[in-house]
C-alpha cells in the first residue's frame, strides 16, 4: 500500500466517521433516543475517528523505505483497523438502527482487527528498535 493510497483512506474513513457523528446526533436524534441506543451510535463513532487518526498517524509517519510503499506490518496494521472499523462500527451503527441481533457477532470480530492491527504496529515498532538497538552497539 503506497503512503498515499493511506492518507486517502485515512481522510476518507476521518470525513465519514465526522458525518456519521453529525448526523447521529441531528438527523437521527429522535430515532436513537427512541430505540434507547444512543450510546451505541456514540461508541461506533468514537472506535471509527480513533482509528481514522490512527490511520493518518501510519501515513504520516512516512515509513516507507525506499519503495514509496508502507512497510508490510504497517499495511497489514492499516488493512486490519480499516476492516476493524467496517465490522465494529458498521455493525453497531446497524444494531443502533434496528438491524437484526444476528449480526451482533460480527462487532467482536472487528474488536480483534483492531487489536491485531495494534499487535503489528507494536511488532514493527520492536523490531525497528532492536534493529536499530543492534547498530547502535556496533554488534
Amino acid at each position: 500500500m503506497s503512503q498515499n493510497r493511506l492518507f486517502f483512506l485515512a481522510g476518507l474513513i476521518g470525513a465519514t466517521g465526522v458525518i456519521l457523528g453529525a448526523f447521529g446526533a441531528h438527523a437521527l436524534k429522535d430515532t436513537l433516543l427512541q430505540r434507547q441506543t444512543v450510546g451505541l451510535w456514540q461508541t461506533a463513532v468514537l472506535y471509527h475517528l480513533v482509528h481514522a487518526v490512527a490511520l493518518l498517524a501510519l501515513a504520516a509517519g512516512g515509513d516507507t523505505g525506499t519503495t514509496g510503499r508502507v512497510r508490510p506490518l504497517i499495511a497489514a496494521a492499516a488493512a486490519c483497523w480499516i476492516g476493524g472499523t467496517v465490522l465494529f462500527s458498521g455493525s453497531l451503527y446497524g444494531l443502533a438502527l434496528g438491524a437484526p441481533h444476528a449480526l451482533g457477532p460480527v462487532t467482536p470480530v472487528g474488536g480483534v482487527l483492531f487489536l491485531a492491527g495494534w499487535g503489528l504496529v507494536a511488532i514493527h515498532g520492536w523490531r525497528q528498535s532492536a534493529g536499530r538497538s543492534h547498530l547502535e552497539s556496533g554488534s
